[in-house]
């Protein structure tokens, strides 16, 4: 599951969603088949898919390493494929949600469902059959647990980040929970319970997505202020409030990432390497600062559009080390 990221439980669909939209036929105009690709990548989100899974896998890895089991038993994939399923319903439940905010932002005015290459009827039915086949094949395959957290992430994503967007900041801190699912998910179908490693790992995907997200903020925030949420650079413009937070989170990177080390799942390579890492992040954050006193827009994002990139890298490479270093207990 800034962050990120990441999926619902079975719940009634609002009877405002059911607008006209929802009655209209879905059939593609012939030779549509790689456009029709192209939107259910989008409407699940593939990337951000992707990247729970990644998180996933690691969390999965590193928990089977504690149990003196290989990752790659029976179980890696069963957990990616249900977890898969999760994570791109509760996207496409997210962009129904939001088609309408979406329709008026640049950078999501293309969705599927914003633009009505998908009719809402369907986006419903995709999104909600697939957090359902999802939660059953996570039942079958892992444990209640893994599949009660499951469930719980996409019911915060979609029933109470999405829609709180438009009426608080808060939102952003809320929507880090079900953005740091994926390696607690990969922990508890993995060893069966939420110890205090799984939590490390949570905590590290959690803190992380601050820094990441308010760049992002930063570089859409005019379109955020044209769909009318309430990103912080929308509510407070001069940038100020999001360079303290970026700057919190990305000094709190450091200690939270060396978590693995005190609990004894890696040893001082990876402190090493998680200390530089998180001193790189924490340099190019102070450098995203530099918003405050940008002479153009053009500079602006670029410091903003720097702060994304690094957090980008730095999130696979720190996982990475961790799982390379990582000990058998």
């Amino acid at each position: 599951m800034s962050s990120a990221s990441s999926a619902t439980a079975k719940a009634s669909i609002p009877a405002a969603m059911l607008d006209a939209s929802s009655h209209e036929a879905f059939h593609p105009a012939p030779g549509a088949t790689a456009t029709l690709i192209g939107d259910l990548r989008e409407l699940f989100k593939f990337k951000v898919t992707a990247m729970v899974l990644v998180t996933t896998w690691a969390g999965f890895y590193l928990g089977s390493m504690n149990s003196g089991i290989s990752s790659f038993q029976r179980g890696l994939l069963e957990t990616l494929v249900g977890v898969a399923l999760v994570s791109a319903g509760s996207s496409a439940l997210n962009e129904a949600l939001e088609r309408t905010s979406d329709a008026k932002m640049i950078r999501t005015a293309n969705r599927p469902i914003a633009s009505g290459r998908i009719p809402l009827w369907l986006g419903l039915v995709l999104g909600l059959g697939a957090v359902i086949l999802g939660g059953f094949w996570l039942q079958s395959t892992t444990n209640q647990l893994t599949v009660g957290l499951a469930l719980l992430t996409v019911f915060t994503y979609v029933a109470i980040y999405t829609p709180l967007k438009r009426v608080t900041t808060l939102a952003t801190f809320l929507g880090a929970f079900p953005g740091a699912a994926g390696p607690l998910l990969g922990w508890t179908a993995a060893r069966g319970q939420i110890e205090w490693p799984g939590i490390a790992l949570f905590a590290i995907l959690f803190v992380w997505q601050f820094p990441h997200f308010m760049a992002i903020a930063w570089l859409y925030r005019q379109d955020y202020g044209r769909a009318g949420i309430k990103m912080l650079p929308v509510v407070q413009p001069d940038g100020f409030s999001t360079v303290i937070e970026a700057l919190f989170y990305a000094v709190l990177m450091i200690p939270v990432s060396l978590a693995p080390y005190w609990l004894g799942m890696a040893g001082i390579a990876y402190a090493i390497l998680a200390s530089a890492l998180g001193l790189m992040y924490l340099g190019y954050t102070v450098r995203f600062a530099r918003i405050l006193r940008a002479t153009s827009e053009t500079q602006s994002r670029m410091f903003a559009r720097d702060l994304l990139k690094v957090s980008v890298i730095y999130l696979p490479l720190l996982l990475t080390g961790l799982m390379l270093a990582a000990t058998v207990k």
